[in-house]
């Protein structure tokens, strides 16, 4: 073959696999809960898989259009977090201009991307108020839109799952006033991890409710899967809103065989996934370096190893040489 029909060749290939990029949101449509799964518009089961971003008081950099055109494209993404700190400092309690102009970046994008986006209300406490004006404010701003996911409450710490069930559902009171069909993804206590205790007394009397349950490999293994299992066999749904390979602290080593054993017990039950984290922190479950650019494409040198891992599990593992 020409060194001409090798280019129109490479080129034709190139065209072909832009064009084979299925948009999710094009291709599920508006998402419910059934029979305790998520489902698409025509009620077929089907998960979601993404990333989430750092929280956005501490790095906003990353928090932008670019960077959701790349986790789409070139990462696979079909659904992003955007993880909007409510305290401490910068927080949205200290800056909402701030913190909602970060959230309105990632979720413009997401929607002219295509891809699904969870509005992650990213704390450890409960600020009723506060969440009440956030959520009244995301929603009425896309309620038509069939991209939005809200977090009404990223990891519950201290608080009981009577207060934290409480509040879950004032606020999906508030937001059902105003949008009555998007996914509302409820917290549980002890960093998302209780999830037994959330099965044996569940929210009821709405439509479309999915409880996140997060877990980091490096800590957690089958005991806290077990508590997973239990939830599931009581029908109650999951999503994996927050994940990593490392220990819970966000660091230390890559535990691959227990993430493996996570995904594995993840994709036996067709469960949506977050791995934790665009960021450039010093450390290992924030995937990119400080070298990295506010939106990529990111280069192998500006993704560190957990990321590559995220890539591959994306289905992206072609392009981890680059």
């Amino acid at each position: 073959m020409t060194k001409k029909g090798i280019v129109i060749l490479c080129f034709a290939w190139m065209l072909a696999a832009c064009s084979e990029r299925i948009v999710p949101v094009e291709e599920y449509g508006q998402l419910s809960v059934k029979d305790s799964r998520l489902v698409d518009a025509q009620g077929n089961t089907m998960s979601l898989k993404g990333v989430a971003f750092g929280w956005h008081n501490y790095w906003p950099r990353f928090y932008n259009a670019t960077a959701v055109k790349t986790l789409a494209e070139d990462w696979g993404c079909t659904v992003v977090r955007a993880s909007i700190g409510v305290e401490p400092r910068d927080g949205y309690i200290d800056k909402p201009e701030v913190a909602m102009q970060c959230l309105y970046n990632v979720v413009d994008a997401a929607i002219a991307n295509g891809v699904y986006v969870i509005v992650d209300w990213h704390t450890h406490h409960i600020k009723l108020e506060e969440s009440k004006k956030f959520f009244t404010d995301v929603a009425t701003k896309y309620k038509d839109y069939p991209n939005i996911i809200y977090e009404i409450y990223n990891e519950p710490v201290d608080d009981t799952w009577e207060a934290v069930k409480a509040y879950s559902e004032e606020m999906i009171r508030t937001i059902r006033a105003i949008d009555p069909n998007q996914i509302i993804l409820v917290g549980c206590p002890h960093w998302d991890q209780d999830i037994h205790i959330v099965a044996d007394d569940p929210i009821t009397g709405y439509d479309n409710l999915i409880y996140t349950f997060h877990f980091y490999a490096g800590t957690h293994n089958e005991e806290l899967r077990e508590r997973g299992v239990y939830a599931i066999s009581r029908g109650l749904p999951l999503f994996i809103s927050e994940c990593a390979g490392t220990e819970a602290t966000g660091d230390g080593p890559i535990a691959e065989e227990e993430w493996d054993n996570w995904m594995k017990w993840i994709r036996d039950n067709d469960l949506s996934w977050c791995a934790w984290s665009i960021a450039d922190k010093n450390e290992t479950s924030a995937m990119l370096t400080p070298e990295a650019t506010d939106g990529g494409p990111w280069s192998r040198g500006a993704v560190k190893e957990w990321g590559r891992i995220i890539k591959k599990e994306l289905g992206r593992e072609d392009e981890i040489n680059r």
